[in-house]
C-alpha cells in the first residue's frame, strides 16, 4: 500500500475572512411555522504553487420554506475565503500539461473543503443565534462532494 503524501500537521490556516454576511428576515417572520431549510453550498480552490498557498473560496445560501401563505421567507448568504498553508504543496498539487489545471491530490482537497465547510458551520451556528435560521445548521455530508466540478 502506498503512503500518503498529506500530512495534516502540515497544513494550516494562515487567514480568514467574511467576504459576505447577509440574512434577511421580514419584520413579522414567524420561525414556528418553519418546516425545512433548503440550502446550498459551493467550493471553489485556487492554489499558489510558489508560496505554497490555497485560497478557498465557500460560499452558503440557506432559505426557510414555511409553506405559510403570505409570509415572505428569510435567506442567508455568506461568502468565506480561508487562505491555507500547505508546507509540502508541491507533492500534492502537481500542474498538468492543460493550460492553468492542476492535479491535486484527493486526500488534499477532501481535508481542504472538510476543513473549510466545518469551519463555516461553527460561524454560521453562532451567527443565525437569534434569527429566523436559528434552526439550521450545516448537516455533515461527504466533504468529496464538493470537489465535484
Amino acid at each position: 500500500m502506498e503512503k500518503s503524501l498529506l500530512e495534516p500537521k502540515k497544513i494550516s490556516i494562515l487567514d480568514f475572512k467574511i467576504i459576505k454576511g447577509a440574512i434577511e428576515s421580514p419584520y413579522d417572520f414567524d420561525i414556528e411555522k418553519v418546516t425545512a431549510h433548503p440550502f446550498k453550498v459551493n467550493l471553489d480552490l485556487g492554489f499558489n504553487l510558489e508560496d505554497k498557498l490555497v485560497k478557498a473560496d465557500f460560499d452558503v445560501e440557506v432559505l426557510t420554506e414555511s409553506g405559510a401563505e403570505k409570509q415572505e421567507e428569510a435567506q442567508g448568504i455568506f461568502h468565506f475565503v480561508f487562505v491555507f498553508s500547505v508546507e509540502n504543496l508541491e507533492e500534492l498539487a502537481i500542474p498538468t500539461t492543460k493550460k492553468n489545471k492542476i492535479e491535486v491530490d484527493g486526500g488534499l482537497g477532501n481535508a481542504l473543503a472538510a476543513i473549510s465547510y466545518s469551519t463555516a458551520r461553527g460561524i454560521l451556528m453562532t451567527r443565525f443565534q437569534g434569527t429566523a435560521l436559528e434552526n439550521f445548521i450545516l448537516p455533515v455530508i461527504d466533504p468529496n462532494d464538493l470537489l465535484v466540478p
